[in-house]
């Protein structure tokens, strides 16, 4: 989870590197195809798709779409906000998923995380405004990567237990290519989206490769660190994406949150561990009351009578 934590904001601070040098669309093609390429095999090495049902397919197109909207939201964002400020403010994502979770699934959330949602969305807020104060209405590009990805997040809830988190990932990426490079091709007719690659250089292209390489790695950390430890125990870890973006920030781009960024930073990260470990503790909590109810009613169901002698 630690890896995850370094790779992941590297790979945005190389996309903002980047800057407005290569088009959306192209980082979009780049990212998704390296993840296919790399994937697929793997799932063909390891027995294919034997997972996949008819009725996930839609849900894994669903998102797919999703996942793409969001990277391109935060790839614009990039584009116009300190590396540090955009991730920062993507975090509101914990307390959406938490307020989504109440309304679309139902899920019960107590008042105290409700106020620690409302104090972590003012922390982001805090974040917000130096940010809209200087650039306008592109500081709230990470906002909108914040409803997609929880949106994402609540779409992967609903299918992750039937399905194999590579082989859901391959199949993401394909999916991506198909959608994308016809895209591209469009948008190069049309003229109505800067998909030229020849004013890509060199080393440009090297980049791209390598935000690919993260982006795909990133997510495979994250699969492996789930696969030895429960969500409840690493989500907390998850809140040193934003240090470790404003040191690659401050190293690389020279940027650094103002104090009232740098305040509502704190605030965020507060919040949203307190979320994650109130979250935690009332799933144990209602463990241990399932447990207990089980035991009492074993005591209270009395043993089976002994079956009668058989003649002999």
């Amino acid at each position: 989870m630690l890896g995850f934590c370094v790779v992941a904001p590297l790979g945005d601070a190389v996309v903002k590197l980047l800057g407005t040098s290569v088009p959306v669309l192209v980082l979009l093609v780049m990212r998704f195809g390296i993840q296919a390429l790399i994937l697929v095999p793997i799932v063909i090495s390891r027995g294919g798709l034997g997972w996949l049902r008819r009725s996930v397919i839609g849900w894994i197109a669903l998102r797919t779409l999703l996942h793409m909207a969001a990277i391109a939201a935060m790839f614009t964002a990039l584009k116009y906000l300190p590396l540090a400020d955009a991730v920062a403010i993507s975090f509101v994502m914990p307390f959406l998923m938490l307020l989504l979770g109440r309304f679309l699934l139902g899920e019960e959330v107590g008042m105290r995380r409700i106020i620690a949602c409302l104090v972590g969305f003012g922390g982001t807020l805090m974040v917000v405004q130096p940010s809209f104060a200087e650039v306008g209405w592109p500081a709230l590009w990470p906002l909108v990567v914040a409803v997609l990805f929880s949106l994402f997040m609540l779409v992967t809830r609903q299918i992750a237990r039937g399905t194999d988190p590579i082989g859901l990932q391959a199949v993401s990426g394909a999916m991506a290519v198909v959608l994308l490079i016809p895209a591209w091709f469009l948008a190069s007719a049309l003229e109505v989206a800067p998909s030229d690659l020849a004013a890509v250089s060199a080393v440009d292209w090297g980049l791209l490769v390598s935000v690919g390489l993260m982006g795909t790695v990133a997510h495979l950390l994250m699969t492996w660190a789930l696969r030895f430890a429960p969500a409840a125990t690493l989500a907390p870890m998850q809140y040193l994406e934003i240090p470790l973006a404003t040191v690659f920030g401050f190293l690389m781009f020279g940027d650094l949150p103002n104090l009232l960024a740098s305040a509502g930073i704190a605030v965020t990260i507060g919040a949203g561990i307190y979320v994650v470990l109130r979250e935690h503790a009332v799933a144990r909590a209602t463990t241990r009351l399932k447990e207990q109810a089980e035991a009492g009613l074993s005591r209270l169901t009395p043993p089976p009578e002994p079956a009668p002698a058989q003649a002999p």
